[in-house]
């Protein structure tokens, strides 16, 4: 499947996005994008967030985003974003952070949420590394319940429990949402 379709107009822009270039860039979706967002494959909310990393690379010169591919933005609450997406730096936590935060910074201010930008992982414990880093990941395990249903735990240190504080629960939430069965943080030693 080709992330960024034909009609996109092209010239420049490479930031790779399940929606068409010029869809987003216009706000007027075509009957494709239209039944992307009718399926929930995208959320349309994210509209507003393509359209912000699209004028990040084309007005800012992010140069960053030019080999980037967008994945799934994941709404938390009125204030909070979690965006997977593809930085093509590898997904090694401290350089991958480190070219985040750039673009964090900018979309927090054109959007006036707070954003965390995570790669795509297919593990549960890469997906829990990068979300609750600079907090260390010990170990991830995986409870089958009487019902058959699944449950994480991701364990970490004490010294970081104590410093998530409450946000740990808005974590556990995320995480719940993205691996679509209930996760729990808990401190290891």
């Amino acid at each position: 499947m080709r992330l960024q379709p034909k009609c996109n107009g092209g010239e420049g822009v490479t930031v790779q996005i399940p929606l068409d270039y010029v869809c987003v860039k216009s706000g007027v979706l075509c009957p494709r994008c239209q039944g992307l967002i009718e399926t929930g494959s995208v959320d349309e909310r994210e509209v507003e967030v393509m359209k912000a990393l699209i004028d990040l690379e084309e007005s800012e010169g992010v140069s960053i985003l030019k080999k980037a591919t967008y994945h799934k933005a994941y709404f938390v609450n009125s204030d909070m974003v979690v965006i997977v997406m593809d930085l093509g730096v590898g997904t090694s936590v401290p350089v991958f952070s480190r070219y985040a935060r750039e673009i964090e910074q900018k979309l927090r201010e054109r959007l006036g949420m707070r954003i965390k930008i995570i790669p795509k992982a297919n593990d549960v414990r890469g997906l829990a590394t990068h979300l609750l880093y600079p907090a260390r990941v010990l170990g991830v395990n995986t409870l089958w319940l009487p019902d058959g249903s699944i449950e994480y735990v991701v364990r970490i240190t004490r010294r970081d429990e104590q410093r998530l504080g409450k946000a740990k629960e808005v974590y556990e939430r995320i995480l719940s949402e993205m691996l679509g069965k209930r996760t729990h943080i808990r401190a290891g030693y």
